[in-house]
């Protein structure tokens, strides 16, 4: 017998979780984010969220940095 999926969801949504967030940018950095995301061919949340992950990676690892 098969298993019965949750109702309206599909299969990958039940795997990740995720938050969605609204977000206010200047208009010249709201311009400049949604030319990166069509030179590089994916969304503006996708540019967003990369930016996003490079910065905390990037604060994580600058404390360590200052360790000596």
């Amino acid at each position: 017998m098969k298993e019965k999926q949750s109702q309206g969801r599909h299969p990958k949504a039940q795997r990740k979780q995720a938050v969605r967030a609204s977000i206010t940018f200047p208009p010249a950095l709201c311009t400049t984010l949604e030319e990166i995301a069509q030179e590089k061919k994916v969304s503006l949340a996708w540019v967003v969220r990369d930016a996003a992950e490079r910065y905390v990676a990037e604060s994580v690892e600058a404390p360590r940095r200052g360790k000596g």
